[in-house]
């Protein structure tokens, strides 16, 4: 699958934000303009938890998102130093002692400072990373839903390649996901912002970061960007995420400009979708109640809308 930038660590807003709060000014911020945001390719920014997809075992594997976080008196020591005068100077961290342990295969994220050959912990005291999600996970539940390891297939919710104005449901090689992050969307993941499934049948998908490109956006204006959020159709999103030529990401979030989320009707779920399975190269024998046998009964199965697919129970 053709992929954009791949979310490694945490993304600076598009605006300069005021200390300590979420709410953006009307300034660029030099990260956005040094990246050349301005002819970035503008995608939407999904509301769910972060994955990513690499080898582990020989073969290839899906991760869930877990940073490395400060014990309670390290983290009162940063927090202490954040709200300082004088933190003119870095925060002195002592590796060994000032973070919670982690499993023995977690992985730090790519593209974090590193320091004689360890992972420097971001602006937020955090060190990004990841954990491999094993088959019947139970910590990581859902994420296995949307995994099948003995097939190497992922569910994927993407655009047609036929027709860009229609939602597919998908089984895609793992091997085609390698080296991207994706979103995990879905019934149990971030309060369901989409409406999806329910709690006796629950629903999850996995979208590519960057599959959403974002059309007619307005001029890189505070103002201009709080209208088409609040005015058209394209703008009942999360937010935005501008892929930089550099590989840089830069985002705004509706809460930036001090806007409501979520949403009672998203634009995600204004597109109809279908069922494209496409499982007959494989010799499938699924377990009833996973997610890939329900959509293989479903299969070419074509709804108006995201939220109007109900699992059988």
């Amino acid at each position: 699958m053709s992929r954009l930038g791949s979310v490694q660590r945490k993304m600076p807003c598009v605006f300069v934000t005021e200390p300590f709060k979420v709410l953006a000014t009307e300034t660029l911020s030099e990260k956005a303009l040094d990246a050349d945001v301005y002819n970035a390719i503008a995608t939407e920014k999904v509301d769910g938890t972060c994955c990513y997809v690499t080898n582990y075992k020989g073969q290839p594997y899906l991760w869930a998102r877990l940073d490395r976080k400060p014990n309670k008196q390290a983290d009162k020591r940063f927090k202490k130093f954040l709200h300082s005068k004088d933190n003119s100077k870095a925060f002195l961290w002592n590796m060994e002692e000032d973070f919670k342990p982690v499993p023995e295969c977690w992985i730090p994220a790519k593209e974090i400072e590193q320091q004689n050959g360890k992972p420097v912990p971001d602006e937020n005291g955090h060190i990004p990373g990841w954990v491999p999600v094993e088959k019947n996970s139970k910590q990581y539940c859902w994420h296995s839903s949307v995994v099948n390891y003995e097939f190497g297939i992922a569910l994927v919710l993407r655009h047609d390649p036929d027709e860009p104005g229609l939602l597919e449901i998908c089984a895609v090689p793992l091997s085609e996901l390698l080296e991207q992050t994706l979103e995990l969307i879905g019934t149990n993941i971030n309060g369901n912002p989409y409406g999806l499934g329910s709690k006796k049948s629950p629903l999850h998908f996995l979208i590519p970061h960057g599959a959403f490109p974002v059309r007619n956006l307005p001029t890189l204006k505070h103002n201009d960007l709080l209208s088409w959020f609040e005015d058209c159709r394209e703008g009942k999103i999360e937010g935005i995420v501008w892929h930089c030529g550099d590989g840089c990401l830069i985002k705004v979030h509706r809460h930036h400009l001090g806007l409501c989320w979520p949403l009672p009707d998203t634009y995600m779920n204004s597109k109809p979708v279908i069922v494209n399975m496409n499982l007959n190269k494989y010799d499938c024998a699924f377990d009833n109640e996973c997610l890939f046998n329900q959509f293989l009964k479903k299969d070419k199965q074509k709804f108006d809308r995201l939220k109007d697919i109900m699992l059988d129970v």
